[in-house]
């Protein structure tokens, strides 16, 4: 089946996306405003781009043209903010901080979160979060009227500790943190702990198993 991406609406568009674009890591940013009030929402629009610099990019959407919702707004005047990921423990929580609360209420206190002090940003950390990585307004990139990309530096990363394997070696037990991902329609999410492993094929050893 064609799905002709011209001659569809932004809603279909956004369906066929989401549909099949999975799973989906999902940033859970904690920002702060130029007076210091905090704010916490989750972005699935999001993934890391490079390891240098290492650069993580946030898609988000506003309600109106200009308008980068709290998040994209805090971000636009601190230059800061935190990617947090979301373990199955917490997901439920996240949740709460996806409601389009008004601008003044704290959806960290409504999710029954806590903070913790980032180390080199304004913003803190969401304290039950297993991987939080501190950023640096790296540079924005325009898509529309209502759409824009986020690029942060990664600065600093905290990893909660019985997932370190090797703090020397940066060695992580992936599977410990129990991340979720977003799948498709208004409420899919997927567990990070179902893994198969698949060495990746060395270009001697495939030139070999073809002669065989």
């Amino acid at each position: 089946m064609l799905f002709d991406f011209e001659t569809l609406s932004d809603q279909d568009r956004y369906k066929l996306l989401c549909s099949t674009i999975v799973p989906r890591p999902i940033a859970w940013v904690s920002s702060c405003d130029a007076a210091g009030r905090f704010n916490a929402a989750p972005y699935s629009f999001f993934n890391v781009f490079a390891n240098e610099p290492p650069v993580v990019c946030i898609g988000i959407g506003g309600r109106a043209a200009g308008d980068m919702k709290d998040t994209g707004n805090n971000i636009r005047e601190t230059k800061q903010f935190v990617v947090n990921l979301v373990a199955y423990d917490n997901a439920a929580q996240m949740n709460v901080t996806a409601i389009d609360f008004p601008h003044e209420v704290d959806e960290i206190a409504e999710a029954g979160l806590t903070t913790i002090a980032s180390t080199k940003v304004r913003p803190p950390r969401i304290a039950e979060s297993p991987v939080s990585m501190e950023c640096e307004l790296f540079s924005t990139m325009e898509l529309s009227p209502v759409r824009v990309l986020v690029f942060g530096r990664v600065v600093a990363m905290h990893v909660r500790d019985e997932a370190v394997m090797n703090a020397a070696r940066c060695y992580i037990d992936t599977p410990k943190l129990g991340l979720i991902g977003r799948m498709h329609g208004a409420g899919g999410y997927l567990r990070s702990d179902e893994i198969f492993e698949m060495p990746r094929i060395k270009p001697e050893d495939w030139v070999r198993k073809a002669a065989e």
